[in-house]
């Protein structure tokens, strides 16, 4: 089913003082419907799936658990109106919202897919062939550190060899571990088992991207303990040998593991700030680092949008500042905010780098939202909104792959309800959509 596309009107409002227009241009979107999903918590919607779609040789795939919490496997030929779907024989506690579904296509084909992991042993399965939605039993990919697998994360390196990230251990106490597959011996190997190091005493909460070159990108936040208020700061670190050795943004090399002595700082954010973990980043054609965020700068009553990149040799920060309801983050579980974590994607348009930030707020009644950058050095962002209705505790997740080679923009998109700790909601299911968008001006 697809519903008709739609243009905005241009309207101004005043914002924090400064004049922000809505985007006439948002050039057209278009939402396709795949099924009904779970909507009792925001497991199919969380920002750290990666990835909740993706693309491969013009076929994109999708993945969400149905309400009896069965995963639900689907593709179309991109951009296509018809999906085919296939209810999967594994079944994933849907009640936890860490427990999310990751999927990636190989440079074979095949599909790879995790699931239902919050300090569990590891569910990994592929499909039993190139493009096929049937899949195989559960496997092990290493076969050791496997058995208390949280946030589990796919990204595709150029050549069709993948990688693999979770943490191994707890909140407040956990290590990043990282995962080679080689497409042509169809084997994981273990690159990192212990590549950032809480010792003892914290853990990273990451994001991760991966640029057009294959260098692998880094960022996360230090958490000292399992409330969410003791978030701090956000470090970077670099690969470009596929992860065997690491580096900061000046081009100097870590001894590993990372600690948090030795990390370097994009930015220093102080804990009780409202700051996020596991958002999201992204690496422009250059390889040129973007980190999307939100926290409270001192001083101030509300959370705001923020992105940190590197421009000119130097760290960069940007406060949207378009943000007027203060909240304060503070407690264990899955939270209720009434603002999602962000994504951000950038581009070039002529001489300048663009950039679009999307996200969820309350303030603009759950839509899903955007703000733009036509230039980032000028810190002109406009608002607008991508949907008519509102997507609840949404959090935005998209194609990365597609968005990497042809700069088109699918969201997976579900109205669903998050109750604040690990309550589950009681609603009927909803509709599992994408929302596709063409940022880039023609």
């Amino acid at each position: 089913m697809v519903k008709s596309s739609f243009k905005y009107l241009l309207f101004a409002y005043i914002l924090t003082g400064c004049l922000q227009i809505a985007d006439a241009q948002v050039n057209q979107v278009k939402t396709t419907t795949i099924g009904l999903g779970w909507a009792n918590n925001s497991v199919n919607t969380v920002i750290f799936r990666k990835n909740s779609l993706v693309t491969f040789n013009g076929e994109q795939y999708a993945a969400y658990y149905n309400n009896e919490q069965y995963i639900v496997l689907a593709k179309r030929k991109s951009g296509g109106n018809k999906w085919q779907t296939q209810i999967t024989p594994y079944k994933g506690d849907a009640t936890d919202a860490h427990k999310d579904i990751s999927i990636m296509a190989d440079g074979a084909g095949y599909l790879h897919m995790a699931w239902g992991l919050h300090n569990q042993p590891l569910n990994y399965v592929t499909s039993t062939g190139p493009g096929s939605l049937q899949l195989s039993a559960k496997k092990t990919m290493t076969g050791t550190g496997e058995d208390h697998v949280s946030y589990p994360e796919f990204y595709s390196l150029p050549g069709g060899d993948l990688l693999f990230l979770y943490r191994d251990g707890a909140s407040g106490n956990g290590n990043l571990v990282l995962n080679k597959y080689n497409v042509a011996t169809q084997k994981w190997i273990n690159i990192q088992n212990n590549l950032i190091d809480g010792q003892g005493k914290r853990n990273a909460y990451w994001q991760m991207a991966i640029d057009v070159k294959g260098a692998i990108h880094l960022s996360w936040v230090w958490r000292e303990s399992p409330d969410v208020a003791s978030n701090h700061d956000m470090a970077y670190a670099c690969s470009k040998d596929g992860g065997l050795t690491w580096q900061k943004s000046t081009g100097e090399k870590y001894t590993l593991p990372i600690t948090a002595a030795t990390a370097e700082y994009a930015c220093t954010i102080p804990q009780k700030s409202e700051l996020i973990n596991q958002t999201s980043m992204f690496a422009d054609d250059k390889g040129n680092p973007f980190i999307a965020t939100y926290w409270r700068e001192e001083g101030q009553a509300v959370p705001q949008y923020h992105l940190i990149y590197k421009a000119e040799g130097k760290w960069q920060q940007s406060n949207l500042g378009f943000r007027k309801t203060a909240f304060s983050l503070g407690g264990v579980g899955t939270k209720s905010i009434p603002v999602s974590r962000p994504q951000i994607i950038a581009w070039k348009e002529g001489d300048k780098m663009a950039a679009a930030m999307i996200f969820r707020d309350r303030e603009r009644d759950n839509k899903v939202s955007v703000a733009v950058n036509h230039k980032l050095s000028g810190d002109k962002w406009i608002v607008s909104d991508l949907s008519q209705s509102a997507v609840g505790e949404w959090e935005p997740s998209y194609d990365t792959e597609l968005w990497k080679n042809k700069k088109i923009l699918n969201l997976f998109v579900q109205k669903v309800v998050q109750v604040d700790g690990e309550g589950q909601a009681k609603v009927d299911p909803q509709p599992v959509e994408v929302l596709e968008w063409n940022p880039v001006s023609n």
